[in-house]
Formats: structure tokens, C-alpha cells, sequence
């Protein structure tokens, strides 16, 4: 488990309540939700009730106000079930509330976070567009004042969880002249005149959790609902992006340890050329190499929580446990559907499910490449 040795008491009893809840409530309906690409409306509301949306909110709001090793921690943990599910959770308690919770004044978190909290809103976050998914600087949506109100224009795309949230933080231009600095967020609600929600996306994995387009014509919100000061928004973006690769990272942590289980497990039952597929040594080197891969990923993964734990940046620390925990996860999960052989491949097993579902990780909350960027930006900077 992610940092256990800062993890307390409290944190530990509700890792154990979440694994239990997925033991028990989420695991027997992963093969429904993968098939139907839909979350049960049963188990969103078992899922509300075990308080689940508002495991970052602050208390005084009605969540639990856990901090990143918490969020971290309950990620792993995550890891473990079915991804759709999780990536609808981790989002929610993730990017799509840390705006509010971080730039939101006291009205607005009042407005928005015990609803959010209980999981009767959703939350979802717009950045990326048709041609600025990693440059921000591209952007195109546009927020105009007008009086006491903000005229958006624009669009985004891939917006995680926009079938089902009420309750959107969206970046849009507010000074041209000032590039990715003119940039701010604003709360967008659903249902408002001229923003509309497009269908949701078929993905080659993480059904249960869906993505859509987003379309403001002319879409008047009240001035109030820019979070923070104009300008502020990709600030915050990058913050809350930062945490978000540190989250994701500790999620394939979570998801590796679940594929080592279960390989471990087929390998000692399993028999080819008369003997345990256990005791071939090729497959036991490639097991091995699975749970270096997942050790590695931890240690950067904690060391990452460590520094944004310490008051530091921590964008180098971040991108790198993004670029590797997320790449390793492609290695062990490739790995896992070679032991199996074509048991593996196929979909009752569970095993590809992980496969397609692991694919993304490399790209969102920013590429594999776009994090090689920053890390040698990093390098090369000058003193």
C-alpha cells in the first residue's frame, strides 16, 4: 500500500471498508458493467452511500478530507476492481473537485461540495480539445465578460464522466494576449442554455465510465462561477494535473499487484509438458520481472507523494512515476496475458479486459511523451 508508513489508522480502516465494498458489491457486477458500459444504478447508490464521492472533500463539507497519501492509498486499492468504475470515482475525487476545493470561495464550495460530496452530483473536468490535448496554449474556448456575466464559446473532447455530471470545471480563454496565463476555470452547471453534452464515446477500454464531448454556444454563466482570480486556471490545472499523475500512477500500482495475484495463482495450478507452470524458470523469471516492474513503480509512486507531501513542486517527481508506473503496467499486464496463453485472450477470464483497459494510461493526464518533455525541460533548464 502506497506510503504505509504515513498511512493512518483511520485511512487504513476505510482501505479495508473499500476493499471489502469491492469484494463484495463492485467485483459480481464487472462483467455487466463491461458488457453494458454502464455503472448499475444500484451500485451508484451503494457507491454514495459507503461515501466514496467525497473521499477528498473537506469534512466540514461532508467528506472525509483525505490528503494525497490517503487518496493515494484508497487508488491502490482501486487498482484492484473493475477500471471503469475506478476511473469514475478517481475522477470525481480527483481533478473534477480539487478546482473547487482548492480556488472555490466560501458560496461556491457551499453551493457545490456537500452535493458533490454524497455523490448526488458528479463532477467531470474540461480541458482538452479537438487540437489542444497536450498545449493548453492552443485552446480555443473562449469566456467573455459581459456585466455580471462570462460568455463561453467553444468546445472540448474526452471529457471523463460527462454522461453523468451535474457539475463541470471548465478552462477557457479570458485574455488572448496573455497565452496559457490567460487562461481561467470557471463552474459550469449542467443544463444551462447553450452548453449541450454529446454522446458517449465507445472506447476500446474503460467502459462503465463514460467520455463525451462538450459544446458552449454562447453559453452565459453568472460571473460568480469563475473559480479564483481571471488567469488562474491553468495554474490550477497544472497543480491539479500534478496530483492526478501522482493518483493514476499509484492506481497501476493497484492494478499490477491484482495481475501478479491472480498470474501467481494460475501458474501454480496450471500444468503444461507435465509439469506446474509454476515450476518452468522462464515463467518464473517473467513473474519475477512483473513484481520488480510493480516495486518500481511504488517507489517512485511514493517518493512523488513524498515531495507534494512536503510543500514541494514536484513536477519532476510526478511525471516520472506517471511515465513509469503507467509504462511498467503495459509490461506486466502483456506479460500476464502471455502466461495465460489463450486462456488469457479470452474474455471470461478477465485478463484482456485489463489489457485494453491499461492502454490509456499512457495517455491521459498527459502522454508518456508529453512527460518525457518536462522531465528533460527539467534537466536542461538553466540555473
Amino acid at each position: 500500500m502506497t506510503m504505509a508508513h504515513e498511512i493512518t489508522p483511520e485511512v487504513k480502516m476505510l482501505c479495508d471498508e473499500v476493499e471489502r465494498f469491492i469484494r463484495e458489491q463492485v467485483e459480481p457486477r464487472s462483467r455487466a458493467i463491461e458488457e453494458n458500459d454502464a455503472i448499475p444504478s444500484d451500485l451508484m447508490q451503494l457507491t454514495r452511500e459507503m461515501g466514496l464521492f467525497g473521499l477528498t472533500i473537506p469534512e466540514e463539507y461532508g467528506g472525509s478530507g483525505l490528503n494525497l497519501v490517503g487518496k493515494c492509498a484508497i487508488e491502490e486499492v482501486m487498482g484492484h476492481t473493475n477500471y471503469g468504475f475506478a476511473t469514475l470515482i478517481g475522477n470525481h475525487t480527483g481533478i473534477s473537485t480539487t478546482g473547487i476545493t482548492s480556488l472555490g470561495n466560501a458560496v461556491q464550495k457551499k453551493k457545490y461540495l456537500p452535493k458533490m460530496a454524497s455523490g448526488e452530483w458528479i463532477g467531470g473536468f474540461a480541458l482538452t480539445e479537438p487540437q489542444a490535448g497536450s498545449d493548453p496554449a492552443a485552446m480555443l474556448t473562449t469566456a467573455v465578460r459581459k456585466g455580471d456575466r462570462y460568455i463561453l464559446n467553444g468546445e472540448k473532447i474526452y471529457i471523463t464522466n460527462a454522461s453523468v455530471a451535474q457539475v463541470f470545471t471548465v478552462m477557457a480563454i479570458t485574455d488572448k494576449s496573455k497565452g496559457v496565463k490567460g487562461i481561467s476555470a470557471f463552474i459550469v452547471d449542467r443544463g444551462i442554455p447553450g452548453f449541450s453534452i454529446g454522446k458517449n464515446e465507445l472506447k476500446m477500454g474503460m467502459h462503465g465510465c463514460s467520455t463525451a464531448p462538450l459544446a458552449f454556444t454562447d453559453c452565459e454563466i453568472p460571473a460568480e462561477n469563475l473559480l479564483g482570480a481571471e488567469g488562474m486556471g491553468y495554474v490550477q490545472a497544472l497543480k491539479t494535473l500534478t496530483a492526478g499523475r501522482v493518483t493514476v500512477s499509484a492506481r497501476c500500482c493497484g492494478m499490477m499487484d491484482k495481475l501478479i495475484s491472480r498470474t501467481a495463482e494460475y501458474m501454480k495450478t496450471r500444468t503444461q509438458g507435465g509439469k506446474r507452470l509454476a515450476d518452468h524458470q522462464g515463467l518464473q523469471w517473467m513473474l519475477a520481472d512483473m513484481a520488480i516492474a510493480r516495486d518500481a513503480a511504488r517507489g517512485l509512486t511514493q517518493r512523488a507523494i513524498a515531495t507534494l507531501m512536503a510543500g514541494g513542486r514536484g513536477t519532476m517527481e510526478a511525471s516520472t512515476a506517471k511515465v513509469y508506473s503507467t509504462e511498467a503496467l503495459g509490461r506486466v499486464v502483456d506479460a500476464a496475458v502471455q502466461i495465460h496463453g489463450g486462456m488469457g485472450y479470452m474474455r471470461e477470464v478477465g485478463i484482456e479486459t485489463t489489457f485494453r483497459d491499461a492502454r490509456i494510461v499512457r495517455i491521459y493526464e498527459g502522454s508518456s511523451e508529453i512527460q518525457r518533455n518536462i522531465i528533460a525541460g527539467l534537466l536542461l533548464k538553466d540555473d
